[in-house]
């Protein structure tokens, strides 16, 4: 008798986890005077579009640090949802997805198991992880927490970026799908450590130069390298 054949590779790859919730929302006067934020995204219905730079109908409010081809899609665990709702005083804001203004609310991935440069088919839309969130002072404001932002990059539950390698239609529900892992070595929690605790060894900085890093955080990088110390937080942390 013929044995049976293996199965067939899925050419998308193995689920590494699935889209809970997408959201959008629009940049609107903010807490302080002068400063606009989308921060604040709401869930969508059906089916979102994606674009070459980000969700239809979504926007940012400072484009300086925020939005464009490197950080088109932000993403948050839903998982660390749990851990700040055991943390922090009692918020609303932390009941469903949104709370940190991600796009996708994602399930079984968080920056413990996503790497640089992963490439995810998700629906019709490809994208590809370009790095961690480094929170700003707007999360303060946005919890009534005076030092929200701080604990964010301390706990290492920052979220992360995406780019949008091919356009098209995603929805919650669909799964993310691995096709490319171009740096196992390297997931966003090991990057955001060496940010957060300050790391200026020269070997290290120069294995992660040879990496494909956004111009910000290459800029980073080479600056720790050259000076042979850390960059100062104050004005991103606090505002």
């Amino acid at each position: 008798m013929t044995p049976p054949s293996p199965p067939t590779p899925d050419p998308a790859g193995p689920i590494v986890g699935r889209v809970r919730t997408v959201l959008v929302g629009p940049a609107v006067p903010y807490t302080r005077p002068g400063s606009l934020s989308g921060i604040d995204k709401q869930p969508v219905t059906g089916a979102a579009t994606v674009a070459a730079l980000g969700l239809v109908g979504d926007q940012q409010g400072d484009l300086r640090v925020h939005g464009g081809p490197d950080k088109a899609v932000h993403a948050y665990a839903w998982a660390h949802y749990a851990a700040w709702r055991a943390e922090l005083p009692p918020n609303a804001l932390l009941a469903q997805p949104g709370a940190f203004g991600e796009n996708l609310s994602i399930d079984g991935a968080d920056e413990a198991s996503v790497c640089l440069g992963d490439q995810w088919q998700v629906g019709g839309v490809l994208l590809e992880v370009s790095q961690g969130r480094q929170p700003c002072w707007k999360l303060n404001d946005r919890f009534g927490v005076a030092d929200m932002a701080r604990r964010v990059q301390d706990t290492g539950r920052t979220g992360w970026y995406l780019r949008v390698l091919r356009p098209g239609r995603l929805s919650a529900g669909d799964a993310l799908q691995l096709r490319v892992r171009p740096h196992p070595a390297w997931p966003l929690a090991r990057l955001l450590a060496v940010i957060r605790d300050r790391v200026c060894e020269p070997a290290l900085l120069r294995e992660l130069l040879a990496l494909q890093l956004t111009p910000s955080w290459r800029r980073l990088f080479e600056q720790r390298l050259a000076a042979g110390g850390a960059e100062d937080w104050t004005r991103r942390l606090q505002g």
